[in-house]
């Protein structure tokens, strides 16, 4: 497997003068205050760039319904009782913060396939791709690449434009909150400047147009999100790891210990793991919350309700999801009601009326999930 590079911190000079620029105020029931450990106030449910991401030579035409990372795709999972959507936010060259996924976008022109890297594009070029909101006006058809290299059109149901991170702001349920995923290039190198900037760009736009939505940072880049902490101390920041799912010449990368150095060496808030990486070490949970950390998921097996409630029962805060009706509706049904016996009185501490397994049986599960998970 490739390794793949990332500047250390310690690599980048004077990053403790870096200013905490942004301060102060924070809502909806989300306590920063890291000497008073922060909490998730519940199970969370989080809309994978928005309604599901895209994986367009799926079989379930779940996966190609709607335009991943798009306006159309985070209202419509605004439909469903939904914490968080998650969505990718890159820079554009001329420091307009959009919301795309990929490092490059991919067109086809006279038989031959473009790519573009999004950071080098300015935001009119790369709001030229796809659907356009101008009526008969035609975009650049968008192309994907698969993980077998095979390109394939961005074929969805129900297609929409591309958008900006204030388009999000100011177009998409207010109520909702949003999970923005700091996107960098794994294979770059980042100077501390050029980070900075791209930081500083992002939060403008946060913080002139967030007003009381709630907000949560995440980023697989740990300089990043180390600096985006110090920047300001109105969101919470979460450090996002494969959990050793893939080899990292940054070895801060590479595992669920390493993940909670980089949290309380940097005060962030918490970790967002791929679920695989957690049920392969089920014994991190308790050691990640007993640093008073909070810990998210995501991957492929968050579309399956048995391993949501697993992940329940295990104490992990909440997780993401392409499935959000589904899931959603799994999270009502099997574990809400739990949390309401509980509130109504009923003589059950929470721990026991969550519980659907006996103690043996749930450290039975816990010692067998590792040997079934097989990266």
């Amino acid at each position: 497997m490739a390794l793949k590079t990332i500047l250390h911190l310690s690599d980048l000079p004077n990053l403790d003068h870096v200013p905490e620029i942004y301060s102060t105020c924070f809502s909806k029931g989300l306590d920063l205050n890291r000497a008073s450990s922060f909490r998730i106030p519940k199970f969370m449910v989080i809309g994978h760039r928005g309604h599901g991401m895209n994986i367009l030579q799926s079989s379930d035409s779940r996966m190609k319904a709607i335009k991943e990372n798009s306006i159309l795709s985070f209202n419509s999972a605004a439909k469903f009782p939904l914490d968080f959507i998650e969505f990718d936010v890159q820079v554009t060259k001329d420091d307009c913060p959009v919301i795309f996924h990929d490092d490059f976008i991919l067109t086809e022109e006279n038989g031959t396939i473009f790519e573009k890297k999004v950071t080098e594009l300015c935001l009119a070029e790369f709001l030229c791709y796809g659907p356009q909101k101008e009526t008969g006006k035609e975009g650049k058809c968008l192309y994907r690449k698969t993980k077998d290299g095979k390109f394939v059109k961005w074929n969805v149901e129900t297609d929409d434009s591309l958008c900006t991170l204030q388009d999000a702001f100011q177009k998409v349920e207010p109520s909702l909150g949003f999970n923005i995923e700091l996107k960098f290039d794994d294979f770059a190198v980042y100077q501390q400047d050029h980070l900075l900037h791209i930081l500083q760009v992002i939060l403008q736009v946060v913080f002139e147009f967030a007003r009381d939505r709630p907000i949560i940072f995440s980023t697989f880049q740990p300089d990043a999100a180390q600096l985006v902490r110090k920047l300001q101390n109105n969101y919470p920041v979460y450090f996002l790891t494969e959990g050793g799912a893939s080899i990292y010449y940054d070895v801060r990368r590479n595992s669920l210990g390493e993940a909670m150095k980089v949290c309380l060496e940097g005060g962030l808030q918490g970790i967002v793991s791929e679920i695989k990486g957690v049920f392969k070490d089920p014994g991190a949970v308790p050691k990640i919350k007993d640093s008073n950390l909070s810990l998210l998921t995501y991957g492929k097996l968050n579309n399956v309700p048995e391993a949501v409630h697993m992940q329940y029962l295990m104490g992990i805060d909440g997780v993401i999801v392409d499935f959000v009706e589904e899931i959603s509706q799994t999270v009502d049904v099997m574990i809400k009601p739990a949390k309401e016996m509980t509130t109504e009185g009923k003589g059950e501490s929470e721990a026991n009326s969550k519980l659907q397994f006996s103690q043996k049986e749930l450290s039975f599960l816990l010692k067998l999930i590792p040997e079934l998970i097989q990266f």
